[in-house]
């Protein structure tokens, strides 16, 4: 059913509104050879450009950031990236990671929580790409791992998908610039 450019869906017995938008993309999972497009994508998932940052080799050389891409395809890594239909660009992925030990970037997750980024290109944000993308990567997780972490800027109102999707804020912390991040945690069980 489709009413006021929104299409309905049920889900366990609630009645959703969600937003109809047309098929521009195919999602599909990432591999080893997805590498640069991961580098990429963490430009735009770090928020780069607002730190003066112009390419993804800021977050190459920034060890913090390094973490979620060097070496893309360890055992345990899982991603999915959406592709324009169109061109056959990359419009967005997202993909996560077990960070141990030093590597490990919030004490309020649990050992075995893995950590998750997300990117749309700025040209497609708002076209349900970043939610598509989401929900296929949860999916995913789901069975591999009890719960799923990220951070995201205290102003960055991509909370609210992650919202939607299960995530609930479970810290505060001083992020890489200074400011203030959530660090939420969806759990997958």
């Amino acid at each position: 059913m489709t009413t006021c450019g929104r299409r309905v869906i049920r889900v366990n017995d609630k009645i959703s509104a969600m937003p109809h938008y047309p098929i521009t993309h195919t999602i599909r999972p990432a591999t080893p050879a997805d590498e640069p497009i991961l580098w990429d994508m963490l430009f735009y998932a770090a928020n780069m450009a607002e730190d003066g940052a112009t390419s993804s080799e800021a977050a190459k050389a920034h060890p913090y950031l390094a973490d979620f891409v060097s070496g893309w395809g360890q055992a345990g890594d899982l991603g999915v990236i959406a592709i324009g239909i169109a061109d056959g660009h990359a419009l967005g992925a997202t993909w996560l990671r077990q960070l141990r030990g030093p590597e490990k970037h919030y004490a309020a997750v649990a050992e075995g929580v893995p950590e998750l980024a997300i990117a749309v290109v700025p040209a497609v944000i708002g076209q349900g790409i970043g939610g598509a993308l989401l929900g296929a990567l949860l999916d995913l997780a789901r069975g591999r791992y009890p719960a799923v972490a990220l951070s995201v800027r205290e102003h960055n109102p991509a909370r609210r998908l992650y919202e939607r999707h299960g995530f609930v804020v479970v810290d505060t912390i001083t992020n890489r610039i200074g400011g203030q991040s959530f660090v939420m945690l969806v759990d997958l069980r």
